[in-house]
């Protein structure tokens, strides 16, 4: 059967329908179209992270599957189908990237950030953060970039939550943070 596109592709209550068709009945059809209509766009969005096309087209395959296995938990009262998506999408990056070197100090320091005690008015994020360089490494960013990896990454702000505060299209922020990203993680790469 051939999957018709929808006329209203933005329509998030069309794919809130969809999803529930998926959760509820295990409807093939339906997750054919959620994957029709948001694979592409979650392969853009991960490449456009610096994701490399092929670990990018794992990591979308991925996204969809737990789309299949854990429909049921999407809840439409919280976020809309994409940003449900978009964000198991980035996070399964985040879990990917996590097991590189450069990465490893700072996944087993997030696990002994609660036991580390305040120092001077310095919370333990920002102890920590010093501890491995990455404070250092944010520093030497452009400001405009080094604020929006501290408003992204230790404020938790999605991309259009930092778009509106700054007054600046998405478009701009994504591209800010993407090259930002990259730069810290060459200066992370570096360093001892």
């Amino acid at each position: 059967m051939a999957h018709r596109a929808c006329p209203d592709t933005d329509n998030a209550a069309h794919w809130s329908a969809q999803m529930t068709a998926v959760s509820a009945r295990r409807d093939v059809d339906a997750f054919m179209r959620l994957f029709a209509h948001f694979g592409p766009r979650l392969q853009r969005y991960l490449v456009g992270m610096g994701v490399v096309p092929a670990q990018a087209e794992e990591l979308v395959q991925e996204t969809m599957l737990r789309l299949w296995h854990r429909a049921a938990q999407f809840d439409p009262s919280r976020a809309n189908v994409s940003t449900w998506l978009f964000r198991i999408a980035r996070n399964l990056y985040i879990d990917s990237v996590r097991g590189e070197p450069h990465w490893l100090a700072i996944q087993d320091g997030l696990e002994q950030l609660d036991d580390l005690p305040p120092n001077d008015g310095v919370t333990s994020t920002e102890s920590f953060a010093d501890g491995v360089g990455l404070d250092r490494a944010i520093a030497e960013l452009p400001p405009q970039q080094a604020r929006m990896i501290r408003m992204s990454y230790f404020e938790a702000r999605s991309h259009g939550e930092i778009a509106r505060e700054l007054g600046q299209p998405l478009g701009s922020v994504k591209s800010n943070l993407r090259r930002a990203f990259a730069k810290l993680q060459a200066s992370l790469r570096k360093a001892p």
